[in-house]
């Protein structure tokens, strides 16, 4: 007598609802995660800028030059390069602007001003002053993003 080796339809269907169980339970407690990660690369995007900022004013200041910088972006990045000049950038990566009803991303309004865009609704707003990325919203707002 020969057995096969597979598994049997009760199998696989015990198989398929404590996987949807499992699936029911998980994914209410993985939303605060994913919130939390989205405000953490908030927060790192805002930290490097800022850095960035910081150390090409100091290039700046040792080649002689004092020239204020006045754009990070474009109508395609909120950071990319530095006065619109490719071979000066920003960050590494280029941080895209955010699309029509996008959340939890940067964008560029004009040449010194940017936002976030919080995902539960709102935005904190940032200006390019004197070389600097300066709160220009509500305190609280910015404030979201310095926890």
């Amino acid at each position: 007598m020969k057995m096969k080796n597979a598994f049997t339809m009760i199998e696989l269907v015990f198989v398929i609802v404590v996987i949807g169980i499992l699936a029911v339970v998980a994914v209410p407690k993985l939303a605060p995660i994913i919130s939390d990660a989205k405000m953490a690369k908030a927060r790192d995007t805002l930290s490097a800028v800022r850095s960035s900022l910081a150390t090409e004013r100091q290039k700046r200041i040792l080649r002689g030059t004092f020239t204020q910088i006045s754009d990070l972006g474009d109508s395609t990045y909120a950071f990319s390069y530095f006065d619109n000049n490719t071979n000066l950038p920003v960050l590494e990566y280029k941080i895209e602007n955010c699309s029509n009803g996008q959340t939890s991303c940067w964008t560029r309004v004009d040449a010194t001003h940017y936002k976030y865009m919080f995902s539960g609704g709102g935005d904190a707003k940032y200006k390019l002053d004197k070389s600097r990325l300066v709160c220009d919203s509500d305190a609280a707002d910015c404030k979201k993003l310095l926890k």
